[in-house]
């Protein structure tokens, strides 16, 4: 007989064990996070039996960085944070994976009911799962511990199936400490199965979409980030070739049919929409970057087709002539298959007067992305960063900023699908960073991520997280000295810095150095080049920061109708035209504006 004594809590698990324990039985490899009270045991118990814990510099950053593994994955990104303040700093990254249609789940630890409820003063007393509930798609509580598969199976299911989006799961402490028979524990753990079904559209409907397409004499294809999403590639791709019409990839759709494709619009997209009469929608949203779908941008008589999940988005902003409710990637398979009874061709005409006008906008701009102008516009330092991507397919990229996200997106080609993440829907700064660290963590592969410096400082200290986890990404810092641009005044006479002016000479590259990455201050095209050849190559954390011209941008970027303008003072004289610029064979060019 033994003299050793059992352990006094053998054969009992507790809630932060099982909560592993379901999170890995539904396929959860992944966990971002900032731990502290009452989640930093369960942190390191998850760690412990095998999820990869990437611990972040802010809540926020945990949420896109897993809102981005959900885009990438098509499961849902897990992040966890603490009590209130944590949980509150997470929300708006949980707001965003909802907007954007990506499955996110928030997990985070909450103070404990009783005295939460009775207002009692409870340290980080908050009711979170009440806060959560407009920021989520959806949001539960968990207070027993054997309703925990039943909760994450909930959360799963929630954030996945129809539009995807982010979901909240509270779990109070007093719930991280229950125990339970470890066997009992075990027999009632399921997962979530079945979660997304084909779901293929109306045949009515599909021959309806069919029929208009035949008919049409300017029909186009708008392709959204949820087509990359759904990885409809190869039947959207086929759909085209099969077809010959002209299709518009919006931002983060890039590369689902390579940007090199004589079939994109991306230079000729404000003709394409004005004269196609026929557009179909694969994963596209008629919100404000389609100008709700109305307006001058557009054909009056223009009819829509749109594909899409949820039955609720058809006539979010106007009339939709042909709606086909399902998945993209079998409505698709649908269409094509439709083509053999349905002569579906963009005419020749059609064509041509694309062509031209893509030759046209390709001859006027294409020479600001070559220019040697010193110091840098947004134009040449993309382009240096394309030639480099040019040669390396395979890189992710991740983007933000005002100029540097829109001439990125219209500069950088994309060549495979789901390798380009940017601010999305809500259009939020700070994305780059741990959308790269995402990228990097769920993929293993090399990632760029390319910032404006405004935009840099949301996520300044995820470089760090880049260091600690030896990840291959190069950080990338357009420095134009403020928001925007940097040589903004001060309207009055304080003297101080104006409200859009930032350090024009700051050293950026030496916040990855502090922390291991190799830096790179570049001030030429050819140095950007080089510096970026050589960080691709080495497959560690590197940090490049690119020196521009404090003139290089324009106010507001590409959106500048969204910002109101006054109609007295300064800023209404004619003396304030020149804030809106345009490079043009690298030389900076007045341009009156469009108002």
């Amino acid at each position: 007989m033994s003299n050793q004594t059992a352990a006094p809590n053998q054969g009992l698990t507790d809630g932060m064990h099982f909560l592993a324990d379901t999170l890995i039985a539904n396929g959860v490899k992944n966990m971002y996070g900032v731990v502290g009270i009452p989640v930093t045991d369960f942190a390191r118990i998850a760690q412990a039996k095998g999820i990869k814990y990437v611990g972040m510099r802010h809540e926020a950053d945990a949420g896109n960085a897993a809102a981005a593994e959900g885009f990438l994955t098509g499961r849902p990104g897990v992040f966890l944070t603490v009590s209130a303040p944590g949980f509150l700093n997470g929300l708006a990254s949980l707001k965003e994976a909802t907007e954007n249609g990506w499955p996110c789940i928030q997990l985070a630890g909450s103070s404990v009911r009783h005295t939460v409820d009775l207002h009692e003063g409870e340290y980080e007393g908050l009711d979170q799962r009440a806060y959560a509930v407009p920021f989520a798609k959806d949001s539960f509580r968990i207070d027993r511990i054997e309703d925990i598969p039943l909760g994450i199976e909930r959360a799963i299911r929630t954030a996945t199936t129809g539009r995807p989006g982010g979901v909240y799961v509270d779990m109070p402490d007093d719930l991280m400490g229950q125990t339970m028979d470890e066997d009992a524990a075990q027999k009632i753990l399921f997962t979530a199965e079945n979660l997304n079904p084909a779901q293929p559209a109306d045949q009515a409907m599909v021959e309806k979409a069919l029929t208009l397409l035949e008919n049409a004499k300017n029909p186009m294809i708008v392709v959204g980030k949820g087509a990359a999403y759904a990885r409809a590639e190869k039947e959207v791709a086929e759909f085209v070739d099969k077809t010959n019409i002209p299709f518009q990839p919006m931002s983060m759709a890039k590369g689902l049919i390579p940007d090199d494709d004589p079939h994109s619009t991306a230079s000729c997209r404000g003709l394409a929409l004005r004269t196609a009469d026929v557009i179909l929608l694969i994963g596209a949203r008629l919100n404000w970057m389609l100008g709700y779908g109305e307006g001058k941008k557009y054909n009056p008589d223009v009819k829509f087709i749109q594909i899409d999940i949820d039955g609720a988005e058809f006539g979010n902003a106007r009339h939709i002539d042909c709606p086909l409710l399902g998945d993209i990637k079998t409505v698709m398979g649908q269409l094509v298959d439709g083509l053999s009874s349905h002569k579906i061709q963009a005419s020749q005409e059609w064509i041509d007067l694309l062509a031209a006008d893509t030759k046209k906008n390709d001859e006027r701009f294409g020479g600001a992305e070559t220019a040697d102008t010193v110091p840098m516009t947004h134009q040449n330092a993309l382009g240096a960063i394309k030639r480099v991507l040019d040669k390396n397919h395979d890189v992710y990229v991740t983007n933000d900023g005002a100029n540097t996200l829109d001439d990125c997106r219209d500069i950088v080609d994309m060549y495979l699908p789901r390798h380009r993440l940017d601010c999305g829907t809500w259009g939020v700064m700070g994305v780059a960073m741990p959308y790269a660290i995402a990228a990097a963590v769920t993929t293993g592969k090399p990632v760029v991520s390319i910032s404006g410096d405004s935009a840099y400082g949301f996520a300044p200290l995820e470089v760090e997280t880049a260091c600690r986890f030896d990840l291959p990404i190069v950080t990338i810092v357009l420095n134009n000295g403020g928001i925007y641009r940097g040589d903004f005044e001060d309207l009055g006479d304080s003297g101080d810095p104006s409200p859009l002016t930032l350090d024009a000479c700051a050293h950026y590259e030496k916040v990855g150095e502090a922390f291991g990455a190799t830096g790179y201050f570049a001030t030429t095209p050819a140095e950007l080049e080089a510096d970026l050849t050589e960080a691709l190559a080495s497959g560690k954390p590197a940090f490049i920061n690119v020196q521009l011209s404090v003139h290089a941008g324009v106010e507001s970027g590409h959106i500048g109708d969204l910002n109101p303008k006054p109609v007295v003072g300064p800023l209404a004289t004619s003396e304030c035209e020149d804030l809106n610029e345009e490079v043009v064979d690298g030389k900076l060019v007045q341009e009156k504006p469009a108002r």
